[in-house]
């Protein structure tokens, strides 16, 4: 049986949930991989995910799959992870060390720059300059990365402006990687996207979260409380005059990204069960008063940055009902565990929050997949933002973005 994505499309109505189709069917999740993941820029790691000279990691999203190396000179390049010889896949997924990077087909070999080193038996004629590997479109935001597979990659340099200034001082191309986490969802990726777009479930399912964090605040939730506006409003003072630059852009001109710096509960400094901070200051920041600055990239990324830590969110959807989520979480690079931090506590919030969330995404998983579901109205109080992320989502899955 197969499932007309025209029909399905005309049924959508505004300000509710997606119809069925699009978080089960497998002609939807083809579009979404083929108009939304391979047309827009993805969050592939950090920069501290390939830290020296000779690292190697490999990503793959649906049918492509991107190199990441950091070549002798310090540089990290990205290319498609296929030799120009019969297209073999060069490097498994994960991550490594290497002096060159060699085809385990025919032993084709290139340098971490992407040039070609060596092909056996091909001859005098061969074009080595011709079968270098194909590069893929790669921007470094303030130590994050992201890559694009399309030929012709959207604007990116609006994000530059808007997120740099604010991640500055944080430094984390000075970070090192602390600990990571993986996990399988039975689950579409926009269902998990839906629930990181809304804190409406927020008190009831994060305890560890809302004690440092208010659950509002978040773009497209209308709710109001004095002491969060007070709050907001005496942070961002005191946040500019230690040169932070806080400026909140949510999906500007529909945008793909939002930046925001928020503040923490009274009492609290960082995403700590305790409050205090659990591992050495970020970077270059002057004081641990800074909040937690929050980025999220549509359509696989969401970004915690704390004083102390920052813990990155990516997504790779598996199957029409299967997403893998990988959450890494990093400190400076000087900090030693055991002395510094320890990696149950920098954890502790962030984890637990994230393993609620998979929880409750499998629940609404199966909920949408019975013969019970149908598209359901979005608050217009607190769900703004998931109405935002559907609009944005069906003007890629349409060809328009």
């Amino acid at each position: 049986m197969t499932t007309d994505t025209r029909d399905v499309a005309a049924d959508r109505r505004t300000g509710y949930t997606l119809p069925q189709a699009y978080y089960v069917a497998d002609e939807f999740f083809q579009r979404d991989l083929e108009r939304v993941f391979a047309t827009n820029w993805l969050f592939v790691g950090s920069s501290s995910e390939v830290p020296r000279p000779g690292d190697v990691a490999a990503w793959s999203m649906g049918r492509d799959s991107v190199l990441l190396t950091r070549d002798d000179e310090g540089v990290v390049r990205a290319h498609h992870n296929v030799c120009r010889h019969r297209g073999c896949r060069l490097w498994p997924e994960g991550s490594g060390s290497a002096r060159v990077v060699v085809c385990p087909y025919h032993q084709w070999t290139y340098g971490l720059d992407g040039a070609l080193r060596a092909a056996p038996h091909m001859g005098p004629d061969a074009d080595r300059h011709e079968l270098s590997l194909r590069p893929v479109h790669l921007r470094n935001l303030g130590g994050l990365l992201f890559v694009c597979f399309s030929d012709a990659a959207p604007p990116f340099d609006p994000a530059v402006d808007a997120v740099e200034p604010q991640l500055r001082l944080h430094d984390l191309e000075q970070a090192r990687v602390a600990a990571r986490q993986h996990y399988t969802v039975a689950a579409n990726w926009k269902i998990l996207v839906e629930n990181n777009r809304e804190c409406y479930h927020c008190r009831v399912n994060h305890p560890e979260f809302c004690l440092s964090n208010y659950d509002f605040g978040i773009a497209g939730d209308s709710r109001t409380n004095r002491q969060y506006e007070a709050a907001v409003a005496d942070h961002h003072r005191r946040w500019v005059e230690q040169g932070l630059a806080p400026q909140e852009v949510s999906f500007a001109d529909d945008g793909w990204f939002r930046v925001a710096r928020l503040p923490l509960r009274d009492g609290f400094v960082t995403e700590s069960l305790s409050g205090s901070l659990i591992a050495p200051l970020l970077g270059r920041l002057p004081s641990s008063d800074v909040g937690s600055l929050r980025l999220v990239t549509l359509p696989n990324s969401w970004t915690h940055v704390d004083a102390d830590y920052a813990a990155t969110t990516r997504l790779t959807p598996v199957g029409p009902e299967r997403t893998d989520v990988d959450i890494t979480f990093l400190v400076r690079a000087d900090a030693v565990e055991g002395r510094d931090y320890t990696v149950a506590e920098l954890t502790a919030v962030l984890g637990a929050t994230s393993e609620q969330d998979w929880e409750l995404c499998e629940l609404n998983a199966a909920g949408i997949r019975s013969r019970g579901y149908l598209p359901g109205p979005l608050s217009p109080v607190t769900e703004g933002s998931v109405s935002t992320f559907h609009d944005w989502y069906l003007r890629c899955l349409e060809g328009d973005s």
